[in-house]
């Protein structure tokens, strides 16, 4: 139970580590952990609309796919440019002695080489979360995400996540509270 419990601990850190991106938009803030609820979340939803598919391992994968940042941060795209990240390391040195932990790294493996479509949806539900937070500061006024959005919506890999993105494209980020608002 120590290793169990000190794999919760590091999971808990990822609350405290900053998303890297950010930065550039010169806006807009969020720890790697409320990015894995966002896109965990967004696979809960695609396991509803695609019924054919493994939806605990899509939900599952979303959920642990940014653990090594725990160990290695999070790095943008420049930084990736200059920094050497092993993420495999990461990976075995959290699983170690953790009864289940080669489920975790298969996950997280999945997750990577995007060979299965539960990992290419969840790469999807990955960029939506992204396109979520971009959408949202450019409707309040920031200039910045206008060159990232086209770029994150060309990323996308399946269908339901292309109709996601039109989706969230077409409509404002307050639509959901403001629809039926009146005083």
């Amino acid at each position: 139970m120590k290793n169990i419990a000190a794999l919760l601990f590091e999971a808990n850190i990822l609350k405290n580590i900053p998303r890297a991106g950010f930065h550039f938009l010169g806006a807009g803030k969020e720890s790697v952990a409320e990015h894995s609820f966002c896109i965990t979340f967004i696979a809960y939803v695609m396991a509803h609309l695609e019924t054919e598919i493994n939806s605990l391992r899509l939900i599952t994968m979303c959920l642990v796919h940014d653990l090594p940042e725990a160990r290695v941060g999070d790095h943008n795209y420049v930084q990736k440019k200059y920094v050497t990240i092993d993420e495999e390391q990461a990976v075995a040195d959290a699983i170690c002695n953790i009864p289940f932990g080669e489920s975790l790294a298969d996950l997280i493996t999945e997750f990577n080489e995007q060979k299965t479509y539960e990992s290419q949806l969840a790469y999807d539900a990955d960029q939506l979360s992204f396109m979520l937070n971009l959408k949202s500061i450019a409707d309040v006024g920031h200039k910045s995400p206008d060159q990232w959005l086209p770029v994150v919506q060309k990323r996308l890999k399946t269908k339901l996540g292309k109709r996601l993105a039109d989706e969230i494209m077409s409509m404002k980020w307050d639509a959901w509270w403001m629809d039926g608002y009146n005083e």
